[in-house]
């Protein structure tokens, strides 16, 4: 199962990123999390439907610096990512 999700508030410059890559990496799970140019960030991740609803949690928690505004995600099939990637 594949993750896509759009994570809006301030995200950016906090830490968001490398704190989504440790959970991700935690739960074995492939993709990436990369900055948008609006302000953004966008998560995409690949594993199992129970991985990725622990995942879902901890994108709408965010680490201390961060203000999660709302998380709008998508469901796919896997592509086959490999490891987890911070662009």
């Amino acid at each position: 199962m594949r993750l896509t999700a759009l994570v809006i508030g301030n995200v950016q410059g906090v830490g968001y990123r490398r704190y989504v890559q440790r959970h991700c990496r935690d739960l074995n799970l492939r993709g990436y999390a990369e900055n948008l140019t609006d302000g953004r960030v966008e998560v995409v991740a690949e594993g199992t439907q129970a991985d990725l609803d622990r995942l879902l949690h901890w994108l709408r928690r965010g680490p201390p610096h961060a203000r999660v505004q709302e998380v709008q995600t998508q469901y796919s099939e896997a592509t086959g990512l490999n490891d987890f990637h911070v662009y």
